[in-house]
């Protein structure tokens, strides 16, 4: 086999979510990859270990018995430390640099770390990556073109009318609020008022191969073995699947039966989210998740918030883009808001699930809503 040409430059691509820590939600700093794949700061992994007496990654949840050793990704580190050279030739600088552990995310970004925080070619970028006669002008308008293009990409989805199968039913009204603070549970949500209600089937190029699906698309099972799906970039690694349906604006509701799964989460994405990823644990998603130990949770942005104990056997789903805002409801006898959300995103969003508890016959079913 041929040898690397080591005068060759080939563009690299890169988010910035590539290389970040999702715990600090900063460039990764002395990045460790723990077994299971998943990579953090040494210092938040460590932080984050330290409050009990469990090495599980935060993401997959993938554990061991006793805490491990944890050295350097020396090639994640070399790229961070890349990303951040190229990032800061563009204002003319030494780029940013990062101690290792977790540090606050710092305000006031300029307009080109904004424009890249979406991606950045590092060819383009970085003299050592790419060639060496690229202008600051050049950059500009690569600068120029990506915010254009994200402003008609914003400019079409808000554009974009409820989906023709919505129908008028009645459902809880969400709080006006936007904040989120966590409900009183003694308290039944709001009177009903019209809403509209949706109808949902399960996305088979997203579905895991650990998950299988009945014949109208609208109960996903965890599989007694393997399914031979084809490979696909758009496929989970986890158990996890995402809605056909897109929901660009406009108000939307849906409810699932979660009482067939010990282990469950439900809840929202954006079809670009990492398929190596968690619902709840990144930028694009928000859910809700039970955990057979008994615990019921909000989760985004790797962000837990405790809601209680008490198990909803059905969850009613309430996605209201016009305000910004995601709610889900206990609906199966008394109705109780659970949890709200404010959501603020350019891209359209799916139905995502997650059955984590891998038991076989674990299902969630997607329910028709009660008019």
């Amino acid at each position: 086999m041929a040898g690397l040409d080591n005068g060759l430059t080939v563009p690299v691509w890169l988010a910035e979510d590539d290389l970040g820590c999702i715990i600090c939600h900063e460039l990764l700093a002395w990045p460790v990859t723990l077994p299971c794949g998943h990579s953090f700061c040494r210092d938040c992994l460590k932080g984050l270990w330290g409050r009990g007496p469990q090495w599980s990654c935060p993401t997959c949840r993938e554990g061991a018995a006793q805490q491990l050793k944890l050295r350097k990704n020396t090639l994640l580190q070399d790229l961070a430390d890349k990303y951040s050279q190229a990032v800061g030739e563009l204002e003319g600088g030494p780029g940013p640099t990062r101690s290792p552990g977790p540090s606050p995310r710092q305000p006031g970004r300029t307009a080109e770390q904004r424009a890249f925080s979406g991606g950045m070619d590092l060819a383009l970028a970085s003299p050592q990556l790419g060639t060496s006669n690229t202008t600051e002008g050049k950059m500009r308008d690569i600068l120029h073109d990506l915010e254009e293009i994200q402003k008609k990409l914003q400019e079409y989805f808000t554009g974009k009318e409820p989906l023709e199968e919505e129908r008028q039913v009645k459902l809880p009204e969400a709080s006006s609020s936007s904040s989120c603070p966590v409900p009183d549970q003694s308290h039944p949500a709001p009177r009903r008022t019209s809403q509209w209600a949706i109808g949902l089937t399960f996305d088979l190029r997203s579905l895991s191969c650990s998950l299988e699906v009945s014949e109208n698309c609208q109960k996903v099972t965890v599989s007694h073995f393997p399914q031979p799906y084809p490979w696909s970039h758009e496929r989970f690694a986890t158990c996890q699947v995402l809605c056909s349906q897109a929901f660009f604006s406009g108000k939307n509701y849906w409810e699932v039966d979660t009482q067939h799964c010990s282990h469950w989460a439900v809840g929202v994405a954006s079809w670009g989210m990492s398929r190596d990823q968690i619902l709840g644990r990144t930028q694009d998603s928000w859910c809700i998740e039970w955990k057979g130990s008994g615990q019921l949770s909000a989760w985004h942005m790797v962000q837990e918030t405790a809601l209680g104990s008490d198990r909803p056997s059905v969850v009613g789903i309430w996605l209201d883009l016009e305000q910004g805002k995601l709610a889900f409801y206990s609906v199966a006898n008394q109705e109780k808001l659970l949890h709200e959300f404010p959501v603020s995103t350019p891209f359209p969003l799916h139905p995502a699930f997650w059955l984590y508890g891998l038991d076989l016959g674990n299902s969630l079913t997607i329910r028709p809503v009660k008019v």
